[in-house]
């Protein structure tokens, strides 16, 4: 059987997904030669996937393009049925050795349900097309990067003009091609940029404004609608003015969010009102980001020196925190520094600084305590930063990182996520990820990690992380599987996979330990 398509949750990200490829793309690559003898002609390819199996529902994500020969076609009616309920977004079929042609009976399902239906000739390999699809995304995806530099070079740009705030609008309007309008919570236009919409099309823009403007608690960060061709979004901006960014624009290319999200921050900070001292520095810190620092250059302006611990959060009931939720418990932990999530991933992450103990005052009771400095009182060192401690927050499941340095933040995003995957198979509203100690400890790290590459070489990181979980769960199939977001076949078949590549016995405990120290030091 094949490997379903059942992806772990990855490490957060630096940017959003691939874009969508048309079919149209695909079918124009005469290598290939692929013909579309069914169906529509439009569709967007998220992937690809091979199953060879007779219903490969429970497996697909949708957006695929499924490529099969109908090994085990019985019912070509059920099949394209099961496929567009599972949101497949186009059946690619493979003639020979199984079938001379495509069968009739697949065609007539794939133009009933509205399935592009491909013809792919016996001399294109099915990797082949697969590899044809992600050279595609990746030029989508470069052209998409591209795109969204520029723009946030040019609204960088406009935000040091004179007049910010109209600038920063006129130079979005300009990149999305469509109509940009900051509003005030009541619905009255402060500034604007760009082509009118239609009336009707703006009056919807501005019931959609009052959707995100922040004057009741629980109010969404932001909202889109429709109004016939012209796509409506409004973005809440932060400072507790109320204003509320608009946008009409009359399609919805990849990259926009994005490039709606970096002129959100920036007319957040521009249309602010006055700051206390921290407040600044945490703006001052997200404006030199904006502008290409590193964060090892803006990290003095968000706390002490001393180690940061990343905290993973969601909400224990499944719905999705908005801004002032997020906002809320980065408060209750500590820390302004909350990401309240990205497009599509319900996860709240904290980045919680140390915090500083100051030298207790000298001097008996009565007696003013002496100043450090003071003649015959030498000066008290201050003491290192300590880690925080987190407890569990009722309506929250928390996964913690061990507190890290700041070259390390990138290591400890990624723990403070399995934690919390842990978390959430347990049922248990907090785990830590726990340090390295005890007789793993008293081996030098670097030798530790050169072994631990060695010995899990074999390994892709899918199979890795598959095997980390599973054994931090001790061996559960369906916690792992509750885990990492997949079918539990799933995880049986990449638990089989581990064992064939590393050629060991899983079921030893002894080999379990070397692994599990390996991966902990990977």
């Amino acid at each position: 059987m094949d490997e379903p398509s059942m992806p772990t949750p990855p490490a957060p990200s630096p940017g959003p997904p691939a874009p969508p490829i048309p079919l149209a793309e695909l079918l124009a690559s005469k290598e290939l030669g692929l013909r579309r003898i069914a169906g529509p002609a439009e569709a967007d390819l998220l992937w690809v996937h091979t199953s060879e199996m007779a219903d490969p529902y429970p497996y697909l994500l949708g957006g695929e393009l499924l490529l099969s020969a109908g090994v085990l076609l019985t019912d070509p009616d059920r099949y394209v049925a099961r496929l567009v309920e599972a949101g497949a977004a186009a059946l690619g079929f493979g003639v020979r050795p199984v079938y001379e042609a495509v069968p009739e009976a697949l065609i007539e399902a794939c133009d009933r349900y509205g399935l592009p239906l491909l013809e792919v000739p016996p001399e294109t390999p099915f990797t082949t097309i697969a590899r044809a699809v992600w050279r595609l995304m990746a030029q989508a995806r470069h052209r998409e990067l591209r795109r969204v530099t520029r723009a946030q070079q040019a609204l960088a740009t406009a935000a040091a003009r004179p007049d910010p705030v109209p600038a920063v609008l006129h130079q979005l309007a300009t990149q999305l091609s469509g109509r940009a309008v900051l509003l005030t919570a009541r619905g009255e236009e402060v500034h604007a940029a760009g082509r009118r919409p239609h009336p009707e099309a703006a009056a919807a823009l501005a019931r959609l404004a009052r959707v995100v403007a922040r004057e009741r608690p629980g109010s969404p960060a932001s909202a889109t609608d429709t109004h016939g061709d012209t796509h409506l979004a409004a973005y809440a901006l932060g400072g507790g003015e109320g204003l509320v960014l608009s946008l009409a624009t009359r399609g919805r290319e990849p990259g926009d969010h994005t490039v709606a999200g970096i002129a959100v921050v920036l007319l957040s900070l521009l249309a602010a009102p006055h700051q206390g001292a921290d407040a600044a520095d945490r703006s001052a810190a997200l404006v030199r980001l904006l502008l290409g620092a590193t964060p090892a250059e803006v990290a003095p302006l968000l706390g002490p020196d001393g180690p940061w611990t990343v905290i993973h959060a969601r909400r224990s009931d499944g719905t999705t925190p908005d801004a002032l939720t997020a906002g809320a418990l980065g408060a209750s932990l500590g820390s302004a520094l909350v990401d309240a999530g990205r497009e599509g991933d319900e996860t709240v992450r904290v980045l919680l600084p140390a915090t500083t103990r100051e030298a207790p005052p000298q001097g008996s009771d009565g007696e003013k305590p002496r100043q450090p400095g003071e003649p015959g009182e030498p000066e008290k060192p201050r003491q290192p930063p300590r880690p925080p401690t987190v407890p569990p927050h009722p309506g929250w499941t928390l996964g913690v990182s061990t507190p890290t340095p700041l070259s390390a933040l990138t290591t400890a995003d990624t723990r403070a996520g399995r934690a919390l995957a842990h978390a959430e198979a347990t049922r248990t509203p907090l785990k830590v990820d726990a340090p390295v100690t005890g007789l793993a400890a008293l081996i030098p790290p670097d030798q530790a990690a050169a072994h631990a590459r060695t010995l899990l070489a074999p390994l892709t990181p899918p199979l890795a992380d598959t095997l980390r979980c599973w054994l931090s769960l001790h061996g559960s199939w369906d916690r792992t599987a509750v885990a990492l977001s997949v079918h539990r076949n799933t995880v049986r078949q990449r638990i089989g996979r581990c064992a064939e590549l590393l050629d060991v016995d899983l079921n030893d405990m002894d080999v379990r330990t070397e692994l599990w120290f390996a991966l902990r030091r990977e």
